[in-house]
């Protein structure tokens, strides 16, 4: 029953999306000759004509459209009629084109505002997370930190720890073995190894076989996260950088930097070298934890190389009660504005490369995911995360890739600029190819979407 609520709720979004350019295309005095939901692609399941519009469902309900009058190769208009879509002004173009992402915007906040009002909470963004198992093995710092099931973390590092994307990216980058180091951290460990080693007063080739004294392991400063740390904003401000491979050769040969004394030289490195190379080590984290409402500081726990510590945590968002109409509109609003930010953060990643094309997901994943919320969690859930998903649908099709609404902004920008359309068949060409390029990438997602579904990814 949960993902056929999801399947409704997507289903409304794209509606929504479409009204918007029906309503917008109305108001002008456009003749519209269709308002289809879903792709025209394979078998129509539904066609009725209301009021002079022809609405038609078709089976692959992936999308919707509207159609005008001049979009039928038999359309009956005169060239030069007001009705017709390309004889009204830019801005009103600009208007039509745009209003089924501004109808999403809107539908996304009054989505969000309906649970502030009826439900009084709203997901404030910050969780409770909490120890629940220790898994690391008996020789791991997490052992001799004074951790304990049950602790609540509070701060690593002196930062505050709201979720576990902060948790996780201070682990991840605080991992042994990274290849990045600190210039301040290689020039201390060049000075301690040259008290060491007095007699070598030169950075030359350490001739081989001379036995090298290693200082007392000390590691490397602990990262201090900034704010907004999720989906791979940048956490803290460091001034790394990576070592070579043969550095990175002799860093492997001297072995674990916490119990490694001495090192006898094979006749390739120099005392500088050295320096890089224990310099590459392991960063601590200083976890702060409540536990049975006591703040206590712990000893430093340091990750392993695969940037793990050991431990099994659940996480559970606290809630914000709305107590009034305008508190209600200001939360609404703040829920929103964050959530789109984290998702322009995730857009960017994708083009970047950030985020590898093989873990994209679509229309099966979400309703799948979505269904889980709703099951577990109830329906204001499930309408938060269509709001979240209205401002996605928004977000992308205002992309300026031409088969979608911001490639027809795109093409009206031109035009104004030209002082004069862009060829029809040169329009026709690119937003075909587009089209096809998205077909592509759906069936790609959709794939995804099954595969993780298959291996219970998802």
């Amino acid at each position: 029953m949960s993902i056929i609520i999801m399947l409704l709720l997507l289903s409304l979004l794209i509606i929504v999306h479409e009204l918007g350019h029906l309503a917008a295309a109305l108001s002008f005095g456009i003749k519209v000759d269709k308002f289809g939901f879903g792709l025209p692609l394979g078998p129509t399941l539904y066609k009725r004509e209301i009021g002079g519009i022809t609405i038609m469902v078709h089976a692959l309900l992936l999308g919707g459209y509207v159609s005008f009058a001049e979009d039928d190769a038999d359309c009956d208009l005169p060239e030069d009629s007001p009705e017709r879509f390309l004889n009204k002004p830019i801005w009103q173009r600009l208007i039509v084109v745009s209003a089924g992402v501004i109808a999403n915007v809107i539908c996304a906040f009054f989505l969000v505002l309906f649970c502030a009002l009826v439900w009084n909470y709203l997901p404030s963004g910050s969780y409770d997370i909490n120890i629940t198992q220790i898994v690391a093995p008996k020789e791991a710092s997490v052992w001799k930190s004074g951790l304990q099931v049950g602790d609540r973390i509070v701060s690593v590092n002196g930062t505050k720890i709201k979720n576990t994307a902060a948790l996780l990216s201070t682990v991840q980058l605080s991992k042994a073995y990274d290849s990045l180091v600190n210039p301040e951290t290689v020039k201390t460990n060049l000075a301690r190894l040259k008290k060491l080693n007095p007699g070598l007063t030169k950075d030359e080739v350490i001739p081989p076989g001379v036995v090298i004294r290693l200082p007392e392991f000390m590691s490397e400063k602990p990262i201090v996260l900034e704010k907004n740390v999720a989906l791979g904003v940048k956490p803290y401000k460091d001034n790394q950088y990576k070592i070579n491979s043969n550095i990175i050769r002799l860093r492997d040969e001297i072995g674990d930097m916490q119990i490694a004394r001495y090192y006898a030289s094979t006749g390739h490195y120099t005392l500088s070298d050295l320096a890089e190379a224990i310099s590459d080590n392991v960063r601590p984290l200083n976890f702060v934890v409540d536990r049975n409402g006591k703040y206590l500081k712990l000893k430093p726990i340091y990750p392993s190389k695969s940037g793990a510590i050991g431990v099994q945590l659940e996480s559970k968002e606290k809630l914000k009660k709305t107590e009034s109409f305008i508190g209600a509109v200001r939360s609404s609003f703040r829920y929103l504005s964050e959530n789109t930010y984290l998702m322009l953060v995730g857009l960017k990643q994708v083009f970047t490369g950030e985020v590898p094309i093989g873990d994209l997901h679509g229309i099966v994943a979400i309703t799948k995911v979505g269904g889980d919320i709703i099951t577990n969690n109830g329906i204001f859930y499930g309408l938060l995360l269509s709001a979240i998903i209205s401002m996605d649908l928004a977000i992308v099709n205002f992309l300026p890739i031409p088969a979608l609404d911001g490639g027809h902004v795109l093409f009206l920008i031109i035009e104004k600029i030209r002082g004069r359309r862009v060829s029809d068949k040169v329009v026709e060409r690119i937003a075909n190819i587009s089209f096809l390029l998205l077909i592509a990438l759906m069936v790609f997602v959709i794939f995804n979407d099954i595969y993780a579904l298959i291996t219970q990814k998802l």
